[in-house]
C-alpha cells in the first residue's frame, strides 16, 4: 500500500504492506549494495559497508514496569554510521519507554536495519526496530499510550510506528526518528523522546535515503547495539 502524502502515515512496514497484510503492517526494508542486500554495499563517509543481517523470529511477553515515571534515562543507539543518543521521555511516555527499555536490555534491536529512510520535502524520517526485516515483525506483543494530545513530530523526535488500522498511541518495537523540520502528523505515534546528541550520524544515515516517502534505503544501515544509560 502506498502511504499517502495527504495522510502522512508512518505504517509499519511501507514497503510490503498489501490489502490481505494491512493489519500485520510494520516499516522495515533492508537494502544491500544493489539495493537486495549484500557485502558490497554504498558507502558513506563515517559509516561502515554492512550485509544484510539475517531475520529473527521473536516472541516475547509483555514487559512489566520497571521505568519510573519521570527517570533520567537515555538510550544510545550505535549503527554502522556511528552513535546517536535519545533521551527518553519517561515522564510523559512512562509505558512506551518502559517497553523501549525491555527491548534494548533484551538485545533485541541488536543487528537490526533501519529499513526506511525517506529524504522527501518536509517529509523525512529514519525508521528502524523489525527484526524480520521484512516489514512484518514485532516484539510479540503491543503497548497502548496515548501520545501528549499537543505532541509536533518535529526534527529530533522519536517516535513509535503502528498500522492503518491500530489505535492511536499502539506500539510494537518499529520507531522512527524525523529529520525534516515537522512532519504535519496527528498526535497519533506513541512518543519515546527525543535526540540529545549524535545528530551528525543522523546526517549520515540520512544520505543513505530516498527522496521519497516510501524511503527505501540505497544500502543497509545497521543498529549494531541500543544501551541504556541512567541518570
Amino acid at each position: 500500500m502506498e502511504q499517502p502524502r495527504d495522510r502522512r502515515l508512518i505504517y509499519l512496514g511501507a514497503f510490503v504492506l498489501v490489502a490481505a497484510a494491512a493489519v500485520a503492517a510494520v516499516l522495515i526494508g533492508r537494502s544491500g549494495g544493489d539495493g537486495d542486500g549484500g557485502k558490497d554495499g554504498f558507502s558513506v563517509d563515517g559509516c561502515k559497508t554492512v550485509s544484510k543481517p539475517a531475520p529473527k523470529q521473536v516472541k516475547l511477553d509483555a514487559p512489566k514496569q520497571t521505568v519510573r515515571r519521570g527517570e533520567k534515562l537515555t538510550a544510545e543507539v550505535d549503527t554502522s554510521c556511528g552513535s546517536f543518543e535519545i533521551a527518553l521521555d519517561t515522564a510523559r511516555a512512562p509505558k512506551t519507554t518502559n517497553s523501549f527499555v525491555y527491548l534494548a536490555d533484551r538485545g533485541f534491536y541488536d543487528d537490526v536495519l533501519f529499513h526506511r529512510i525517506a529524504n522527501a520535502p518536509s517529509f523525512g524520517v529514519i525508521q528502524g526496530g523489525d527484526p524480520l526485516g521484512s516489514g512484518l515483525g514485532g516484539p510479540g506483543y503491543s503497548v497502548d499510550e496515548k501520545p501528549p494530545p499537543n505532541l509536533a513530530y518535529t526534527k529530533g523526535v522519536v517516535a513509535m510506528a503502528k498500522s492503518g488500522v491500530d489505535p492511536p498511541g499502539r506500539s510494537g518495537s518499529q520507531f522512527f526518528i524525523v529529520t525534516s523540520a515537522d512532519l504535519g502528523l496527528p498526535p497519533d505515534y506513541a512518543l519515546v523522546g527525543r535526540v540529545s546528541g549524535g545528530e551528525d550520524t543522523l546526517a549520515r544515515i540520512s544520505k543513505f535515503g530516498s527522496p521519497d516517502e516510501q524511503g527505501k534505503p540505497k544500502a543497509p544501515v545497521v543498529i549494531d547495539k541500543v544501551t541504556i544509560q541512567k541518570g
